[in-house]
């Protein structure tokens, strides 16, 4: 697809090539962050998790030393950017990196290898660069913008199914499913009769990942932050797919909601999902569970 770029872009990035260098540098730093990761993975003591919005809502010190080396290295790199990280810096600029140390959090607290480092570098909304590094997966994703996405080095492409039923389908589910107006029940209660089968990971940066490599055929979620979507929206765009908010327009970074792959299959899945607050049994107020 023929991006449409800003010409005010400083230095580097102002082209192709520039950009995708700058991609590399972001993926180095997520690699160096993915070993610090593995470095706690399966040996976290009690201590070193704690809840953020909800009781499902983790974080951990490895999350926050990693953010730490995150920031510490990109501002050596990319003097005078903006860094929005998830956990501890929360700056503004007209370049901004959305971090996100460990988007997973869960899935590494437990265990699960379904967990990456998360950088996407933006200019207002328009995304740059993005770099997610999977450590334990040993899988490195990197999009520049006008220079396609590749994994490991190698380029990936969005899915060729045009159908919902040959489709094998991605999304998520908020921390505060109980207190929103839409968790997203509804729409999985929607689309499941319709695709091949459904998959929810946990991670929604791998999932937008997976999705620009073909392995989800498509992709949706609601209520997710910048630093959630920043990576793997620009991955999808630039393996050849479509990224929208759930009613079709361009604002899903403003939003934090979603559909991204094939145009076709995007188109489809929109007529299936929505944003807008749903009735019981899928929406608020939801009955306690009987005692036993």
């Amino acid at each position: 697809m023929a991006p449409s770029v800003r010409a005010d872009l400083p230095g580097e990035l102002a082209t192709p090539i520039g950009r995708l260098a700058a991609a590399r540098a972001a993926a180095d730093v997520a690699r160096s962050a993915g070993a610090l990761l593995l470095e706690s993975f399966g040996r976290l003591a009690l201590a070193d998790v704690r809840t953020k919005s909800s009781r499902r809502d983790l974080v951990t010190s490895a999350d926050l030393a990693a953010e730490r080396l995150i920031v510490e290295r990109l501002r050596a790199r990319f003097p005078g950017h903006a860094i929005a990280a998830e956990e501890e810096t929360h700056e503004s600029g007209r370049l901004v990196w959305y971090v996100d140390p460990l988007d997973g959090t869960v899935n590494f607290v437990h265990g699960l290898p379904f967990f990456c480092v998360s950088l996407g570098l933006y200019a207002g909304d328009e995304p740059l660069c993005a770099a997610v590094h999977a450590p334990l997966l040993r899988e490195t994703f990197v999009a520049a913008l006008g220079a396609g996405a590749t994994l490991n080095d190698r380029p990936i492409a969005v899915s060729t199914t045009t159908e919902l039923e040959d489709a094998l389908l991605g999304t998520g589910f908020p921390y505060r499913r109980g207190e929103l107006a839409n968790g997203n029940l509804g729409n999985v209660a929607r689309v499941f009769p319709h695709g091949r089968d459904l998959r929810r990971m946990g991670s929604a940066a791998l999932d937008l990942c997976y999705c620009a490599a073909g392995r989800l055929d498509a992709f949706w979620e609601l209520h997710l932050a910048r630093h959630d979507l920043a990576a793997g929206a620009l991955m999808v765009r630039e393996a050849g797919g479509v990224v929208t908010d759930l009613e079709g327009g361009d604002d899903w970074l403003a939003k934090g909601q979603l559909a991204a792959g094939p145009r076709a299959l995007v188109e489809r899945l929109r007529t299936l999902v929505h944003a807008r607050p749903e009735v019981p049994p899928f929406g608020p107020p939801f009955a306690a569970p009987p005692v036993a």
